[in-house]
């Protein structure tokens, strides 16, 4: 399952880098670090487009791995430090009692 949702983040980019053209380099370069890195299922942008964040799904256990080469990857290509941000899945809103 959570190879399939990383492999319908790749369909999601292409589709918005050609066919709406809504991506920037800074955005395809994030997008291309972070899959190239140990331990993500697949990465995307979010959010409106026209630059913005990306989202990707990695292996807890690969974690820091893939932020130190996502950074490292992104600095090399663009000269810019980026903010990588590691969260964690939650069940979202729901009612306590």
């Amino acid at each position: 399952m959570v190879f399939g949702a990383g492999m319908q983040g790749g369909v999601a980019i292409a589709s918005l880098r050609h066919d709406f053209d809504v991506c920037n380099d800074g955005l395809n370069v994030m997008v291309d670090e972070a899959r190239r890195a140990p331990g993500c299922f697949g990465a995307r942008m979010t959010g409106a487009g026209f630059g913005g964040c990306a989202v990707a799904l990695v292996a807890a256990d690969l974690r820091s791995a893939f932020v130190r080469q996502v950074e490292a990857g992104y600095r090399k290509v663009t000269g810019l430090d980026p903010k990588v941000y590691v969260c964690r899945a939650t069940n979202g809103a729901e009612i306590v009692a």
